[in-house]
């Protein structure tokens, strides 16, 4: 008889591939949808962007002077956790937060006299275009700390990027020209609300429409937001009146809603919006009509395309959450999948989006987690500062780490390589586990050919070293699936051993 003695066995060195780029099964492919066409008459891309460009352009101008004057070295720098160095372009001044500021991205008083002094301004338009670079994407807030965004970077020559930084900036059309003083809150969230329906119907009418039909659209649409809301007041109700009490007369009640009317009329409300989309570049509003731009018309028409996509969910996951969501796509080949991402992602606001999407991510199924970060890939830029917070979170380190290299222009060949010995072992034991739980026995045997280790011992040392919670459950299973008796049965001591605490 011969003994068994472990063999060496060497693994073939490849690039890492995300769970979601493995093959998956599929009895067909979906249809495509075509891809859609603006309206007759819609600008091309280049003459659109050139609008862009000219409502932006005095934010650009105080963006670039802040990036010349403030920042302290030639260019950003990524330390290995993906966040920026103090030798990269965050601005800093000479008080206030990091940035000059006095906080959150606000300016201080000495930088924004400074960029008025060079600029030919007054201190206050300097913080209006400082609070219109924000919201357009031209510079980006990071706690304290403030640093051109990566549109700012893109602007002279990509017209994708203007272009999605003023449907930005359009988008937050409320945030920067607040309601007026004195009204009820409540009243304005609703006006808010109601105005993409009043937008629909400029769009759709292609011409100016007098301001009167719009104000019955709009109160329309308010009525039907508060008949939907039918909110019941909580607790319990006062007695009904007795009948002896005295009857409030017919005529004095009358008076009482007219009055209530007066209080809460929507005509003023109704102006503010339409000046407030005139001065981000949406619409003209001139002799009692008002006209979509060309801009605004566009902008339209794309929100109406996105959601003509959610109604046409490819697998039939648009009004499932995150998690289940993600479960559905775990069987679609990776362009299918991103179809259902971006339908998905299109019926719901980015923030509560990305906000799920994470929440996911946190959970104890491997698969929700690397399907969220693609899913996440689909959001891109909007979901940067929320994927930079949770970077210190050792389960979703190695996936944000990975996108956030993406993101800054890294190949996504070689991605991979922004992430330490212990994060690629624990990003290979998550995958592992992934894969034991949704896929089939010689995948997982094929995942040992990702380990950034050379031999099998090294692989079990790191990976029993790293301390992920699924160690003992993934190295069962690899011994069971691996064909090789002396490998598989390394394995199994291994496992034995995690589970002893060795």
């Amino acid at each position: 008889m011969t003994s068994r003695i472990p063999r060496d066995s060497r693994l073939r060195l490849v690039r890492p591939r995300t769970l979601a780029a493995a093959p998956r099964a599929m009895t067909q492919r979906p249809a495509r949808r075509p891809a859609p066409r603006p309206p007759e008459g819609t600008p091309a891309p280049a003459e659109l962007a050139r609008m862009a460009r000219a409502v932006l352009a005095g934010a650009a101008r105080v963006a670039r002077w802040a990036d010349a004057t403030l920042s302290p070295g030639p260019g950003p720098r990524r330390d290995r956790d993906g966040s920026a160095s103090d030798s990269g372009p965050a601005a800093k001044g000479g008080s206030g937060g990091k940035d000059g500021s006095g906080g959150k991205g606000t300016l201080s008083d000495a930088i924004a006299q400074q960029a008025a002094t060079s600029l030919s301004l007054t201190p206050d338009q300097v913080r209006a275009d400082w609070d219109i670079a924000r919201l357009a994407g031209l510079i980006e807030v990071h706690g304290d700390t403030a640093r051109p965004g990566w549109r700012l970077r893109a602007w002279n020559r990509d017209d994708s990027a203007v272009l999605r930084g003023w449907v930005a900036f359009f988008d937050a059309w409320s945030i920067a020209h607040p309601g007026p003083d004195g009204r009820e809150p409540s009243t304005v969230a609703e006006v808010v609300s109601a105005m993409p329906q009043v937008l629909s119907f400029l769009q759709l009418s292609a011409g100016p429409v007098p301001v009167p039909q719009l104000l019955d659209l709009l109160e329309q649409r308010v009525t039907e937001l508060r008949t939907e809301r039918c909110e019941i007041p909580y607790g319990p109700q006062p007695e009904p009146a007795e009948l002896t009490e005295p009857v409030e007369p017919a005529e004095s009640a009358e008076e009482k809603a007219e009055s209530q009317a007066e209080d809460t009329a929507l005509a003023p409300l109704l102006d503010w919006a339409l000046h407030a989309l005139a001065a981000v570049g949406a619409l003209t509003c001139a002799d009692g009509q008002a006209t979509l731009t060309p801009l605004g018309s566009w902008a339209v028409w794309v929100k109406l395309e996105q959601i003509c996509v959610a109604a046409q969910s490819p697998a039939g996951n648009i009004e499932q959450g995150a998690e289940d969501m993600l479960r559905g796509c775990a069987q679609l080949r990776p362009n299918a999948a991103r179809a259902e991402y971006r339908a998905w992602l299109a019926a719901r606001p980015v923030g509560s989006a990305v906000t799920e999407l994470l929440a996911a991510a946190r959970g104890e199924d491997a698969l929700s987690r690397g399907l969220a970060f693609e899913a996440l890939r689909v959001v891109g830029a909007p979901a940067e500062p929320e994927i930079r917070a949770v970077a210190d979170e050792t389960p979703l380190r190695p996936y944000a780490l990975l996108w956030l290299a993406e993101h800054d222009g890294h190949d996504p060949e070689d991605a991979h390589l922004v992430l330490t010995r212990e994060e690629a072992t624990w990003l290979w034991v998550d995958t592992a586990a992934a894969v034991a739980d949704h896929g089939e026995a010689p995948l997982l045997v094929r995942h040992l050919e990702s380990a950034v280790q050379p031999t099998v011992p090294a692989l079990l040392d790191e990976v029993r070293a790293v301390g992920h919670p699924r160690t003992v459950q993934v190295l069962v299973a690899l011994a069971a699936a691996h064909p090789d008796p002396a490998l598989a049965k390394a394995v199994r001591r291994a496992a034995f051993q995690v589970h002893r605490g060795g």
